[in-house]
């Protein structure tokens, strides 16, 4: 189904491996943008500013996710309804879903801010920031909880093109970011000396400018619709879907910040180089998982057209390629990454604590980050047939009932570097539950049966 550019890519048709590979490069790139965009920030503060700046900036990127958290799941629901809408071939339903998105999050934009720029503080404190970052922090999260307006707006941006089958176009967007970010971060840094706010001032301005361009950009080269952030269209029956499909994977990734947040509670309390060598080794590890991140949003996709083509062997036969290419991928990565860990973290800080911090995190996390690898297909496999809960169920349970408890245990009885083991222990948990509803088969008559009604 054509929507009007070239650059989208109908995934009903054709090698499964193929075109999760060809739609997921872009996504690769684009990732390597995201994390190259806030590897600056850290790599700026942290050889320019010092170990605290650098820890106020790791500190905070938990509390940004927890308020954009339940935006990301409106992006991930839109990008579902649009696939399924593109491998039915319903022009009209693109367009009509467009505008109900972007309507609803115009809508709660400003009291989301507001929310942000109140809870700042308290969220700080509620995760013991040791008190002499706590004031960079602090400054850091009010600047970005200003302008949260472009961070959200790109990712409602990415989701409806990626749901289209247009992995190239955020790329750009992307990339009109990460380099406004990385010339603004070091003028506003190294020549007007504004550290931390001119970290985080820098970024909104990226991001508002990202956001700003994608629209243009969109409304331009596609001809079946537009986006009118300010026409507030919204449709109940299309928001409802957005919704269903939307919410869980937002209460998922709100449930993830929030762990994220109690973990580094935790991390704080061993004090401030050993958050700092965390921050560090979370931007790296970031990075190596890039290339499964890319491939598992491609599942999505590719599964949301051929459930809604109705498809169903291509789904099976996809997925299970897409396993295979993410275990590969990630067993190399690690093995890249792992043995030349404090090479990678010297980018960040020459603090030896920092450097051991920082490497007792990736070898315990990289070294067995192939089970993620498993887990996170399958969950964007079942979240792109339309069934919904089982992610939600798999990530909440794999967090609370195993990686939360078990860092504290772990810190309690081994030792703060000991912790880290809690990931992959989540991580199983989490594969068996998202594995066995996968290969029983169950969703696959639920997502059938929505797709008929809807």
């Amino acid at each position: 189904m054509s929507v009007g550019c070239e650059k989208t890519i109908d995934m009903t048709r054709g090698e499964p491996l193929g075109l999760i590979v060809r739609f997921s490069l872009p996504l690769l790139v684009g990732n390597a943008f995201q994390q190259l965009y806030n590897m600056v920030d850290s790599w700026v503060v942290g050889k320019f500013v010092g170990t605290t700046a650098l820890a106020a900036v790791g500190i905070a990127f938990p509390v940004v996710f927890l308020l954009s958290s339940l935006f990301i799941g409106l992006s991930i629901g839109a990008s579902v309804m649009i696939a399924q809408f593109i491998g039915s071939e319903d022009k009209d339903a693109v367009r009509r879903g467009v505008n109900t998105v972007y309507g609803a999050f115009m809508v709660s934009i400003v009291p989301l801010t507001i929310f942000g720029l109140v809870i700042a503080g308290p969220m700080l404190r509620l995760i013991q920031v040791p008190e002499n970052v706590y004031a960079q922090a602090h400054i850091y999260l009010l600047v970005v909880f200003a302008g949260i307006i472009g961070s959200l707006g790109y990712n409602i941006n990415a989701g409806i093109l990626q749901g289209l089958g247009d992995s190239r176009t955020p790329l750009l967007f992307l990339a009109v970011a990460c380099v406004i970010n990385t010339v603004l971060d070091l003028v506003f840094v190294l020549v007007l000396h504004w550290d931390v706010f001119g970290v985080a001032f820098a970024t909104i301005i990226a991001q508002i400018s990202s956001w700003l361009f994608g629209i243009r950009y969109v409304n331009r080269k596609y001809h079946d619709f537009s986006i009118q952030p300010f026409r507030l269209a919204v449709e109940k029956r299309l928001l409802r879907r957005v919704l269903r499909l939307g919410v869980p994977s937002g209460i998922q990734q709100c449930q993830l910040a929030v762990a994220i947040l109690v973990l580094q509670a935790l991390i704080n309390s061993f004090g401030e180089q050993f958050a700092a060598g965390f921050s560090a080794a979370n931007k790296i590890d970031t990075f190596a998982f890039m290339p499964i991140d890319s491939f598992a949003l491609a599942v999505t996709t590719y599964v949301g057209q051929n459930v809604g083509a109705g498809q169903m062997d291509r789904v099976k036969n996809g997925v299970r390629k897409a396993l295979v290419l993410c275990i590969v991928v990630c067993a190399v990565m690690s093995a890249l990454v792992v043995p030349n860990g404090a090479l990678f973290l010297s980018i960040f800080s020459s603090d030896p604590a920092v450097i051991q911090a920082g490497q007792a995190y990736l070898v315990r996390v990289l070294s067995t980050m192939v089970l993620l690898a498993i887990m996170y297909p399958l969950n964007n496999a079942l979240r792109g047939a339309g069934a919904v809960v089982t992610p939600m169920v798999s990530n909440i349970v794999a967090l609370w009932a195993a990686r939360v408890p078990a860092a504290y245990l772990l810190a309690h009885f081994y030792g703060k570097e000991a912790l880290y083991w809690s990931y992959p222990i989540g991580w199983v948990l989490g594969i068996l539950i998202s594995g066995t509803v996968y290969l029983r088969g169950r969703w696959k008559r639920v997502c059938t049966a929505a797709r008929i009604t809807e």
